[in-house]
């Protein structure tokens, strides 16, 4: 399958011809020039001029000092992007505009009424219906049209500064204007402050009056109610009821306390007599006093005893004396312990009692406050409901107190500051006379310019054909030269393929070199990679912007040429027309830079793609139906891949190469010399000479 070559241009613009004809015609162009730069001057005098002035406010929440929200709220939570484009809405609000237009007198101006003052030429077009009457339209708005046309008022992006921007003909009216605007703005948002305080201490009186007679009433009800139902306080949280709940359940643990005592002695001591034991260790006993002086007087009869024991017998009668007081001593120690007993034993007879009593008036008082838990919570409702009113009551009298003190307009600053305030103006912003002139004569010499160049091209003076740059290989130019001068003699020997017709191996060289010797095909292999695949494309694009019809054909791995010429790397290409998937006209594209065309790499895989290399020699001889040169270019391949798809006598090799050595490039030719290319084109991009000069002097 071929493609249709495309169509060389017949003619050239000669660029010469078309530059001497303005130079020709350079004094018709310099009055135009100079024409349009008087003109610009004139027109500028004759315009009035305009000054422009600015004033700047920051917005910004402001509170009074004493204010109770000064701390509650911060600039960022309340004024954000679209609070402050809503204050520059109220700065453009017919309102504010028409107060300043009053305040300042602006109907009084022609320059804010022009209408007032019509020309003859307006009148005639209002008479023949082609324009309205502009008297027709209120002076008022005729005054608010203008002077919207003169103001401007802008957020600062990034910022809550507002600016506002007024421009008129008199320098001090400019400056009075938006500081006018400011203030007529601050004195609104004062006022609405002052407005919204008015209105909520309107309200609130009433409904402070109205709440403080329901508090009455709902504190009333919670007295009665506390009185019908005996809900009596003795402090300020228990009543009555519960207090002697509290107290007597205190008294009967103390009454068991003591009752369980009382019968725990009463038990030692019983014991201890039931036992016959010493009864002394029972602290009851020991605390009688009887006891104590029986125990003393048993002492001294016993002590009686051990001494007269040493001289009279136990039948003596002073000694049955003493055994008989010792006798009536121990029967009255146990009768003293036996009325400790019963004191014991009536003590807890009596705390038991006081036990019973206490828990019976318990019992009752139980009773008694299950009634009243019932009625104290209806009490917490009616107090619940008395608190709720006191403390809305409260809230309502704070509000109420910081009401009326921002009743001053002092007391109310906007929430705005003037941070520059506008000062007439010193220069006229317009008209710029001295740049008007400029860009007038400037605008004028170019498009007269254009003129003079247009008549040239529609003569056809400035058109000439176009030459073929095909050129015959000359009679005294060898074909092939074995060697440079430049390169030792010993590498001379090792380099035989050299094929380049000059010391010349530039891109430019090499480009020429194909287009004289007319090659079909061109195989281009990179050996130090994509810097070699850089110098292909400048080889393709060299030789198209010579006329020629120029095919590249991207065979690398890195899809370099494809990178720098096609549109992107993910168009169909190579390895897609190897593997059938696409024709050959549906693989080719046009070069981003150039009139060049390219078949990048691809997007098939590329080992089912190379399956089918043997069919690329058919390919490339198709294209060379269709264009006068086909580079292939192979990137880093050896003499071997390279034979596959390229025949000894169907067109040149090129070495790209940069900065490989003598011994480097000589074993390169060997491998293509051995594969029976025997003429091989060295390419070095950007270096008019060969890259082996200082070395081989050197050799």
């Amino acid at each position: 399958m071929s493609v249709s070559p495309m169509p060389q241009p017949d003619v050239d613009i000669d660029l010469g011809r078309l530059l001497t004809a303005v130079w020709e015609k350079k004094a018709l162009v310099a009055g135009l020039t100079a024409a349009a730069a008087g003109l610009a001057f004139v027109v500028t005098g004759l315009i009035n001029p305009l000054y422009k002035s600015e004033t700047r406010l920051l917005i910004e929440t402001r509170e009074p000092v004493y204010s109770s929200d000064q701390t509650s709220q911060t600039d960022g939570s309340v004024l954000d992007e679209r609070a402050v484009t809503s204050q520059v809405e109220i700065l453009r609000s017919t309102d504010l505009i028409k107060q300043v237009a009053r305040e300042l007198d602006l109907s009084s101006r022609g320059e804010f009424d022009p209408a007032a003052n019509p020309s003859a030429i307006g009148d005639v077009l209002v008479m023949l219906g082609l324009k309205k009457n502009p008297l027709e339209v209120p002076a008022e708005e005729r005054v608010l049209k203008e002077f919207y046309s003169k103001l401007e008022v802008y957020a600062v992006p990034g910022s809550r500064v507002i600016g506002i921007e007024f421009s008129s003909e008199d320098a001090s009216l400019a400056a009075a204007v938006p500081n006018a605007l400011v203030n007529a703005y601050l004195a609104f948002q004062s006022g609405a402050k002052r407005e919204t305080n008015t209105d909520a201490s309107a309200w609130l009186e009433p409904e402070i009056a109205r709440l403080r007679e329901k508090v009455r009433e709902s504190e009333a009800k919670v007295a009665e109610y506390r009185s019908q139902s005996g809900l009596l306080l003795v402090n300020q949280q228990d009543t009555i009821a519960a207090k002697q709940l509290s107290d007597i359940s205190t008294e009967l643990s103390r009454v068991r306390a003591e009752r369980a005592d009382a019968e725990a002695r009463a038990q030692s001591v019983r014991n201890a007599l039931e036992n016959g034991q010493a009864v002394d260790a029972v602290s009851d006993v020991l605390s009688s006093p009887v006891v104590q002086r029986l125990r003393e007087s048993e002492g001294n009869i016993r002590a009686q005893i051990a001494d007269l024991s040493t001289t009279l017998l136990e039948a003596h009668p002073r000694m049955k004396g003493l055994r008989a007081q010792l006798s009536d001593v121990e029967i009255q120690i146990r009768g003293e312990i036996r009325k400790v007993l019963s004191s014991l034993e009536s003590n807890a007879r009596v705390a038991g009692l006081r036990e019973q009593e206490l828990t019976a008036q318990l019992n009752a008082l139980k009773v008694g406050s299950g009634r009243e838990g019932e009625e104290a919570v209806e009490l917490r409702s009616l107090e619940r409901e008395a608190a709720a009113q006191r403390d809305l009551l409260e809230t309502y009298l704070g509000r109420y107190r910081e009401a009326a003190s921002r009743s001053e307009p002092k007391a109310l600053p906007a929430d705005a500051r003037v941070i520059s305030r506008a000062v007439p103006a010193s220069e006229s912003f317009y008209p710029k006379t001295i740049p008007i002139i400029v860009v007038s004569a400037l605008a004028t010499f170019l498009l007269a310019s254009i003129g003079v160049m247009l008549g040239e091209l529609f003569s056809g003076r400035a058109l000439r054909p176009s030459s073929g740059l095909i050129r015959e290989p000359s009679a005294e130019q060898p074909e092939t030269v074995a060697a440079t001068p430049a390169i030792a003699p010993e590498v001379v020997a090792a380099m035989p393929a050299i094929a380049n017709d000059a010391d010349d191996f530039s891109v430019e060289a090499v480009a020429e070199q194909l287009v004289t010797d007319g090659t079909p095909v061109a195989v281009c292999i990179s050996p130090e990679g994509d810097e070699g695949s850089a110098a292909a494309v400048m080889l393709a694009r060299t030789v198209a912007g010579d006329g020629f019809q120029t095919l590249l054909i991207d065979l690398t791995g890195s899809a370099c040429p494809t990178e720098l010429m096609a549109e992107s790397r993910r168009l169909p290409g190579l390895t897609d027309l190897m593997c059938g998937d696409i024709a050959i006209a549906d693989s080719i594209h046009p070069d981003r830079l150039s009139s060049a065309h390219i078949i990048p790499r691809g997007n098939a895989n590329a080992r089912r793609a190379m399956r089918a290399i043997d069919r690329l020699p058919m390919v490339i001889d198709a294209l060379t139906e269709a264009y006068d040169l086909v580079i292939v270019e192979c990137g880093a391949a050896d003499a071997a891949s390279v034979a596959r798809i390229a025949r000894a006598d169907g067109g040149e090799i090129v070495l790209s190469i940069l900065r490989s050595g003598e011994a480097e490039v000589a074993g390169f030719l060997a491998e293509f010399n051995a594969q029976g290319f025997e003429n091989v084109l060295l390419m070095t991009p950007g270096q008019p000479s060969s890259p082996f000069g200082q070395r081989s002097s050197a050799a």
